[in-house]
């Protein structure tokens, strides 16, 4: 009997490890996902229609989202423990690089520009101290979205982020 403990352990240790092989992730890799989504998600033609109405800006707000709190300028909505925080001046075009120069540091992990002839984007992506966890911070004219994500979720967290801020500046 000791003989099959031991082909089990040794046949249930190879299968983690080759699960944790097949689902790592580098960074690397999550960053240039995180790049194309981004990119492609600005230059879509496939905005969502806003389905936020509030007092003073309206927006599209991905599924599982909540509104916490909005005022004249800002909103913090919530989807589980994850707070997003939208900034929306006003008074900034579309094309506005207000937000991405504010947004300039050397400690990003990406940092990157969008622009056609109507608007101008970015999506800057910091690694926190704990190798899973992002900051986010994507901007669009005068929007500027800021979260923290997981290594697992960054990619999906940026195409929602993206699509929200689209919808307030289109």
């Amino acid at each position: 009997m000791p003989k099959i403990t031991y082909i089990v352990s040794g046949l249930l240790l190879l299968f983690i490890v080759i699960i944790s092989f097949t689902t790592y992730q580098s960074e690397d890799s999550i960053i240039q996902q995180v790049e194309k989504v981004a990119e492609d998600t600005f230059f879509t033609d496939e905005i969502p229609v806003e389905n936020y109405n509030g007092e003073h800006f309206q927006f599209y707000l991905p599924a599982q989202m909540d509104v916490t709190e909005v005022d004249d300028f800002n909103a913090v909505l919530t989807k589980g423990e994850q707070t997003v925080i939208v900034f929306y001046n006003k008074l900034e075009n579309d094309t506005s690089k207000l937000n991405y120069e504010a947004a300039k540091t050397d400690d990003a992990a990406l940092l990157t520009t969008f622009s056609d002839e109507r608007k101008f984007g970015y999506i800057r992506l910091l690694q926190e101290q704990e190798d899973t966890d992002y900051e986010i911070q994507i901007g669009v004219g005068g929007v500027k979205l800021t979260t923290f994500s997981s290594k697992h979720n960054v990619v999906a967290d940026t195409e929602n982020l993206m699509m929200l801020a689209l919808s307030i500046v289109d």
